[in-house]
């Protein structure tokens, strides 16, 4: 194969040709024109890894790999791809178990421009790939790391330490990942300050609480998105964060139980910037938190807390998406505090409110025109005849009791359960007027009887 330069014309005509492949394999006649593959669904039968093997070691113009479709994939495959996909931005490897190590360590090796790295669900990754990412990979902007059960603090580290243009981390359900993972609140001159303390009791002690304090003296200015579901955190590794990236527009801390108001008014202090929060069964966050939050992040557009002030969101005017399910205390009065103020709520999910009724909601949906989707599975009220034909089907999974209390309602279908509830009350009204005993019917007829 003769090399040459290609001139302005011929470069234009080069990327015009390029093409991308989504959840199949290039052809031969691809090989050489594909730049992007996407292999998201499981193919049947499934793709091997000798097929994958060959296709990318003849694919040199790749510039972003998706395997996740291909859970067969291996290092050697990891490898090859390394070393002929020489301007590689992108590889998703998310639930590809059989990798390891020695093929992301390849990717590291090759000073390829990496800017995305997927490797949710690669079990066997351990520090050495996650540590070498972060310290050669220095254009990354996004970085996933969630369900790596041997991650420890040790790498994440070096990932504040290193990865500065990061724009998304997420380390969703990483067991071992500690208030050690994260910046520290404390500087130098104070670290240094306490060496001269009286000693606390000896106790058993592991390498992991050895580690010091991770003092930074830069801040993570580009960091939006925070993923830290289920990591064994407390206040402090929140309030270290929010110093350390006091821009994070996506926060997610769903699952982190010993977290506490404190956390909460670290999370304040990050203003206007933030827009979604999630902490999800983090049940110690009391009422007076939840207000101070919704009065500080005025432009939230997406909460999930485990107990909250609704009034106080309400008032959100960018609020798109509340979650509120098991909220047990939820009352109709926090309904009709939605209905009133929540003016651009789109999602509205209240399953398992026990105490809502259906006339509440009823409001909501009259209220609350650009409303798209709610949620409303485990409502007593709103188990009545009429209101399971404008239902979402039920997964196929679930059993007959689940079957029985689902009700979700998207799109077409909330516009049509608001209609029908429209008419049920204008007969509970010519009822009334008549003085006729009022029955709930299933249909949509508008006469009496």
């Amino acid at each position: 194969m003769y090399e040459y330069e290609l001139d302005a014309d011929d470069a234009s005509s080069f990327h015009e040709d390029m093409i991308k492949v989504v959840d199949r394999l290039p052809t031969v006649d691809e090989y050489r024109r594909v730049r992007h593959l996407v292999l998201q669904r499981i193919s049947e039968p499934p793709i091997t890894d000798d097929e994958l093997a060959e296709a990318l070691g003849a694919c040199p113009h790749l510039e972003s790999a998706v395997l996740s479709g291909a859970p067969n994939v291996t290092d050697r495959t990891v490898v090859l791809l390394a070393e002929q996909a020489i301007n590689l931005q992108g590889i998703n490897l998310t639930g590809c178990d059989q990798v390891t190590d020695v093929g992301v360590l390849e990717l590291t090796t090759k000073s390829l421009p990496l800017q995305w790295i997927q490797l949710n669900g690669v079990i066997g990754i351990t520090d050495p790939s996650v540590s070498a990412i972060a310290k050669t990979c220095s254009r990354l902007v996004e970085l996933e790391l969630c369900d790596l059960p041997l991650l420890t603090p040790l790498s994440i580290r070096d990932v504040w330490s290193f990865s500065r243009k990061l724009r998304t981390l997420r380390l969703a359900r990483c067991p071992l990942l500690t208030d050690k993972s994260f910046p520290s609140t404390l500087g130098p001159e104070l670290l240094l300050d306490g060496e001269d303390e009286k000693p606390l009791p000896p106790r058993p002690v592991t390498w992991l609480d050895k580690l010091p304090p991770l003092i930074l003296r830069h801040t993570a200015e580009n960091l939006r998105v925070l993923d830290l579901t289920s990591c064994r955190i407390t206040d402090d590794a929140v309030e270290g964060i929010v110093m350390h990236a006091p821009k994070i527009q996506s926060l997610i801390l769903s699952g982190c139980t010993m977290l506490t108001d404190r956390a909460l008014e670290s999370i304040c202090k990050l203003g206007e910037h933030l827009d979604v929060l999630m902490l999800a069964h983090v049940a110690t966050i009391t009422d007076g938190a939840v207000v101070k939050l919704a009065r500080s992040c005025w432009n939230l557009r997406c909460v999930d807390v485990a107990y909250m002030s609704v009034f106080e969101f309400a008032s959100l005017k960018s609020l798109r998406r509340l979650s509120l399910v098991r909220v047990q205390k939820l009352t109709d009065i926090g309904i009709f505090s939605l209905a009133e103020h929540a003016t651009c709520l789109e999602r509205l999910h209240v399953s398992y409110c026990d105490r809502l009724s259906l006339d509440a909601l009823h409001l909501l949906l009259r209220k609350r025109r650009n409303l798209q989707h709610l949620t409303a599975t485990g409502i007593p009220s709103f188990r009545r005849k009429g209101i399971e034909r404008f239902s979402d089907s039920p997964p196929a999974t679930y059993d007959t009791d689940q079957r029985a209390a689902f009700r979700v309602f998207s799109s077409d279908n909330v516009t049509g359960l608001c209609r029908f509830l429209d008419k049920e009350a204008q007969r509970r009204r010519d009822a009334e007027a008549q003085n006729i005993p009022f029955m709930p019917r299933s249909d949509d007829r508008l006469d009496l009887y």
